[in-house]
């Protein structure tokens, strides 16, 4: 699997993992402040589409996760 491939992966994870964490109806709720991750990780992505700066790119790169 690629770097891009990962981060999407990653990012997708994320969104839903925080999603169901802040939803008071999710069998998982925990607190409605997981919403900011949520939103945390939807401007990171907003934020690399423009910049091309990604910190999880970084690591996966650093760890020795190929390219795409």
């Amino acid at each position: 699997m690629t770097i891009d491939r990962m981060i999407l992966a990653f990012a997708g994870f994320f969104i839903l993992l925080s999603l169901a964490l802040g939803w008071e109806r999710s069998p998982i709720f925990h607190n409605t402040h997981w919403h900011w991750f949520t939103a945390f990780v939807g401007l990171n992505l907003f934020q690399s589409a423009f910049t091309g700066f990604c910190p999880l790119a970084s690591i996966l790169k650093a760890v020795g996760v190929k390219p795409a």
